[in-house]
């Protein structure tokens, strides 16, 4: 996992790290560094040796990419399931372009109502 680390951006931290620490200092911490990162890959793998210890042979048969959650797009899934691609679309008014009429504001909201089709209706909402 590169964290959006690039060699340019690695290169700048460790200079940076050079002038804040000094280069007396500096050994030290990279060791302390190198440490802790093999001592988190080290939990990681036994974490998963565990794992497949505790789950089986079932365990190697996961497709872990395909449950990686950054392979989602919100937008893309909200769209799908609001367009349900097999109902036919509702037919589309033309809007007139006459002026509006001099009915009160209540009895064009009725009217509209009438003429419009039925809500939707989604039989798995709560």
């Amino acid at each position: 996992m590169s964290f959006g680390l690039s060699f340019d951006k690695l290169l700048i931290i460790g200079i940076i790290a050079v002038f804040v620490l000094g280069p007396e200092r500096l050994p030290h911490y990279a060791s302390q560094l190198a440490r802790l990162v093999r001592s988190a890959r080290d939990m990681a793998n036994g974490a998963k040796d565990r794992m497949r210890e505790e789950m089986g042979p079932e365990f190697d048969e996961i497709d872990w990419k395909k449950l990686d959650p950054r392979q989602y797009d919100p937008r893309r899934i909200i769209r799908e399931a609001l367009i349900d691609v097999d109902a036919p679309a509702p037919p589309v008014r033309p809007v007139s372009a006459e002026m509006p009429s001099a009915e009160s504001p209540s009895a064009q909201f009725d009217r509209m109502r009438r003429e419009s089709a039925a809500a939707p209706f989604d039989s798995e909402a709560t």
